[in-house]
């Protein structure tokens, strides 16, 4: 990616995309060629998030998948995604993943390629302490790209530093309402400016920001941008998010580079919500948006 020249915007097309094909793990590779992505998420109050997510990074092509959640929805998790590996991690009274739970978190993290964490977390104090812990806790060189969601965002400021040494294999997926509270100003200010909030944001934290809306904007720590608007309002449902953050985290898994994995997820998501809108606009689930995933990625292999 780093041929690509610095632009106001640089939009996301089918062509863009072929100029920049996804790894491909050749036809001898086995589970571990294809990457392990780990996604750390979920409540008793929201245990289907992870679900989505770490079905949406299979369907992108990660080869094993990892899921932890409380230890309460672990066993039925593990039912509905036979594909994974789940682990039953220690809740707090709000029933939330327990912050003290980072180290062995970290220490399976240290062994993937990707790690998404965010999807259906709802105990804001714990959920700030984790992101804080395992940012910190996979500092250094190496190690795996890390994509952060949904309630994790509100953690970055604690860990600015360790995300700054990360030097870009950070991808962060806020809506405006988050990038508000990660920017400090109002969500009309961001909406007033959307690439001005991006790029603040990626350079602070030195991370790959994708800025959800009806124009997604994916902005790098040097200053570059692309721009996406070719999905449709039926994506503005329950769980949409979590599917978009999964697909880019299971590309990450693969050896996408961050500023790749992002532009490739938001298309995918975006087209596969494009081919459900043909049966109507309006009505469509999160999870059928994953089916149509592995179908769009071989046409523009092609």
């Amino acid at each position: 990616m780093s041929d690509f020249p610095m632009s106001d915007s640089i939009p996301v097309t089918r062509d863009l995309l072929r100029a920049i094909p996804l790894p491909h793990p050749g036809d001898g590779a086995d589970k571990d060629g294809r990457g392990r992505v780990l996604v750390i998420g979920g409540s008793v109050e929201v245990p289907g998030a992870v679900l989505l997510a770490g079905t949406a990074a299979l369907r992108a092509g990660a080869g094993k998948l990892q899921m932890a959640t409380c230890r309460s929805v672990a066993p039925h998790l593990g039912l509905a995604v036979p594909e994974a590996l789940v682990l039953g991690l220690r809740e707090t009274a709000e029933g939330g993943i327990a912050p003290d739970c980072v180290d062995m978190l970290c220490e399976r993290a240290a062994r993937c390629t990707a790690v998404l964490i965010g999807p259906g977390m709802m105990d804001k104090r714990a959920v700030s302490d984790l992101t804080g812990a395992l940012i910190a806790g996979l500092d250094g060189e190496g190690g795996p790209l890390l994509v952060i969601d949904a309630e994790a965002l509100m953690g970055l400021d604690n860990a600015n530093a360790a995300l700054c040494r990360r030097d870009g294999r950070t991808i962060i997926t806020p809506h405006a309402g988050e990038m508000a509270g990660l920017s400090g100003i109002s969500r009309e200010e961001v909406e007033a400016d959307p690439p001005a909030a991006a790029r603040r944001v990626a350079d602070r934290h030195k991370v790959v920001v994708v800025l959800k809306g009806a124009c997604t904007r994916i902005a790098t720590p040097d200053g570059r941008m692309w721009s996406y608007d070719g999905g449709n309002v039926g994506l503005a449902t329950s769980g949409s998010g979590d599917t978009l953050a999964g697909v880019i985290a299971g590309l990450a898994a693969r050896g996408a580079d961050p500023a790749q994995a992002a532009i490739w997820g938001v298309h995918l998501h975006g087209e596969a919500g494009n081919r459900l809108a043909r049966r109507g606009p309006l009505g469509f689930l999160a999870r059928e948006l994953l089916a149509q995933v592995p179908e769009i990625m071989a046409e523009l292999a092609v």
